[in-house]
């Protein structure tokens, strides 16, 4: 799955296009290296994101297509 739909449907950012940007802007890393949109997404990688001042970082558990909002937080874990 690519890394902009999974972290819109994991729920980390909510809109599509507002991952692609940050992808885009180089605000998001995979296993320590800047990624883009289009990375494709495995169980075991580890996600940083910086938001402004913070930065949250993430581990990849499951890559599901569909996640209901109940299901969204067991797609990953905080590290």
């Amino acid at each position: 799955m690519r890394l902009d739909k999974y972290l819109k449907v994991s729920r980390i950012i909510k809109r599509r296009t507002v991952a692609n940007e940050a992808c885009d802007a180089g605000k998001v890393q995979v296993n320590g290296k800047i990624a883009r949109a289009s990375y494709d997404v495995k169980v075991g990688d580890v996600i940083e994101i910086a938001f402004g001042a913070r930065t949250i970082k993430i581990e990849v558990v499951s890559v599901n297509e569909y996640a209901k909002k109940e299901d969204a937080g067991s797609m990953y874990k905080a590290v």
